[in-house]
């Protein structure tokens, strides 16, 4: 692959060479050489570092002012204690632990590699091979922004403690100030989560009659990657049972940690029948920020099965209780699983999305579970309780010019799981007895028996389901042109069209359109008439990882060639015409 982006970069510098003045195409009139490309990551991928004075008993190793913390995996092997105290948060005010606090580093190296010279893979290089392709494509240094931040914070303890939407609005005007273009913004995984709450929270601190102004002159474009708009399963089993990242600790401590982090609940399942209200409208009819939002469910909720999703989440093995005085606050839902509970015998209790997300869950094995009551407060305080938004709550389109939503396809992924006790103390007093996965439109257990449910027309990317990566295309409109190309080189005799699909809401888009087995495809769903002036675009990426994604050569060659074509003086089409440029 690396030749032909070479030479993809080879024939673009040239074009530049030779057309050096200001261009107008794709909606952006200027000199392209003025766009900033902003980079917000997702969770556990922005490096924090100490700023404190830890010893650490029975290891020659301690921590020090901005010693790496996430991620120092030699300290984390030879003093895993003192590790963790630098980690850990307060579950409640999630301040830092007394004896060591950590923060967020700054700037491009930040997001690069977690842990430089020792792991490698998925976890620790993250932006790494995004960077150095924008440097072999010529593009300045104060042209890629990196905007780092706590992900270990929920969105309201990010501003509260960082400022960090405060610097974000100054980081987008500093780029235009500085190139005098606007920016593209580049989100992974959360922080498509963390970009959404910032276009909220802009609502409430700029005149309303500016708003739509301010984002046309600092956001040309927003590529949405990977990102779990509707949550993910995943999440819920690392409340319970843990989830290591692939770093050497248990999944206790791994629980334990992930459990302190406000931000463990913001990718949460949720139902896209339920939302809350409109803040925007409350903030200039008298409205207190300090109000709390109300949360309903409209009518599909109760109608459908597992709230839209492809099958319950969590279903979770209960012991005998002595009384229904346990479970004071359960749902219907789990009132009737309980009334055919037979004296001195478990009982197996299911749970959907909204269930999870309203805190059902939570208050059902609170008897059980010491870890329910901090999730619970957190849930409602940072959450439920957010005086800016709900992230719990399905996102619309976002009033921007150009936003391109990608995501991987047909990867095994988990989408439920069924719990049991394990007999063993807290942390580790949950055990997974079967994972029910989503592959390529059907549902499977972990031994491989096919199971009931609603499978979508694809999987998810191995972390975040098909239902949730595909919200976005909701966002566009009634009639949409769909183009399945090969990822790979070809002579463009395999490129499938269809133009004008009927999209009706909350329905998916399939097309009729063929596979070879053996083939990675990519499928562009564009609609740039439903919206004066907006475009939107749905790519569907065959085989991309959710955690590989930032770091593959083919997204990262469309999307150079969509930048390109934006900025071409000669362009006609609102997107690039496939199979104009057919590269390996």
């Amino acid at each position: 692959m690396r030749e032909p982006i070479s030479l993809l970069l080879f024939l673009l510098l040239i074009h530049g060479a030779l057309h050096p003045s200001s261009v107008t195409a794709g909606d952006f009139t200027g000199d392209y050489s003025k766009l900033s490309g902003i980079i917000i990551p997702g969770f556990a991928s922005t490096q924090l570092r100490a700023w404190s004075i830890l010893d650490c008993p029975y290891s020659p190793l301690d921590f020090n002012p901005l010693d790496l913390v996430w991620l120092d995996t030699t300290k984390l092997l030879s003093a895993v204690n003192c590790w963790l105290k630098c980690m850990l948060l307060d579950p409640y005010n999630q301040t830092d632990h007394p004896e060591c606090k950590s923060r967020p580093d700054s700037g491009l190296s930040a997001i690069t590699e977690l842990d430089p010279g020792y792991i490698t893979g998925p976890l620790s290089s993250v932006w790494k091979e995004w960077i150095k392709w924008c440097i072999e494509f010529g593009i300045e240094p104060n042209a890629i922004l990196a905007v780092p931040y706590d992900w270990r914070l929920s969105a309201s303890k990010l501003e509260e403690r960082d400022l960090y939407f405060h610097q974000l609005k100054i980081t987008f005007e500093t780029a235009l100030k500085l190139r005098g273009g606007p920016s593209i913004v580049f989100a992974h995984s959360l922080g498509n989560h963390v970009f959404r709450y910032f276009l909220e929270w802009l609502k409430l601190e700029i005149p309303p009659k500016k708003y739509i102004q301010w984002l046309d002159e600092h956001i040309h474009a927003y590529f949405a990657v990977g990102a779990p708009l509707l949550g993910a399963s995943e999440t819920v089993k690392g409340t319970l049972f843990g989830f290591t990242f692939g770093l050497p600790v248990s999944e206790g401590t791994a629980r334990l940690m992930l459990n302190s982090f406000g931000s463990s609940l913001w990718m949460m399942p949720f139902s896209h029948h339920c939302r809350a209200d409109n803040l925007y409208r409350k903030h200039f009819s008298h409205w207190s920020r300090s109000s709390h939002q109300t949360y309903q469910c409209d009518e599909q909720e109760f109608r459908q099965n597992y709230s839209g999703w492809p099958t319950n989440i969590i279903n979770i093995e209960i012991p005998s209780i002595p009384g229904m005085d346990a479970y004071p606050s359960v749902s219907e839902v789990a009132q009737t699983n309980l009334s055919n509970m037979e004296c001195g015998l478990p009982t197996q209790l299911s749970f959907s999305a909204r269930e999870i997300s309203d805190g059902t869950l939570f208050k059902a094995i609170e008897g059980y579970d010491p870890d329910s009551k901090r999730l619970l407060y957190q849930l409602q305080k940072l959450y439920h309780g957010d005086p800016v938004l709900n992230p719990l709550t399905p996102w619309d389109r976002p009033p921007l010019k150009n936003i391109f939503c990608i995501y991987g396809i047909n990867i095994k992924t988990e989408v439920g799981y069924y719990f049991a006790p394990s007999g063993k103390p807290y942390p580790d007093n949950w055990i997974v007895t079967d994972v029910i996965y989503e592959i390529e439109g059907s549902l499977v257990s972990r031994s491989g028996n096919l199971v009931e449910g609603n499978p979508g027309a694809a999987s998810g990317d191995e972390t975040v389901p098909y239902h949730s990566l595909s919200w976005c295309k909701n966002w566009l409109g009634p009639k949409v042109n769909i183009t399945r190309a090969p990822q790979s080189e070809h002579d463009g005799s395999d490129i499938q069209v269809e133009f004008n699909v009927e999209h009706h809401p909350d329905e998916d888009i399939v097309p009729n359109m063929t596979r070879s087995p053996r083939v990675k495809y990519i499928t562009y769903y564009e609609d740039s008439k439903s919206i004066p002036g907006r475009r939107t675009a749905v790519w569907e990426l065959d085989k991309a990882n959710h955690r590989n994604i930032v770091r593959s050569p083919v997204l990262m060659r469309e999307l150079w060639l969509q930048m390109w074509h934006d900025i071409h003086p000669d362009a006609k089409s609102k997107f690039v015409t496939k199979g104009e440029f057919l590269f390996d």
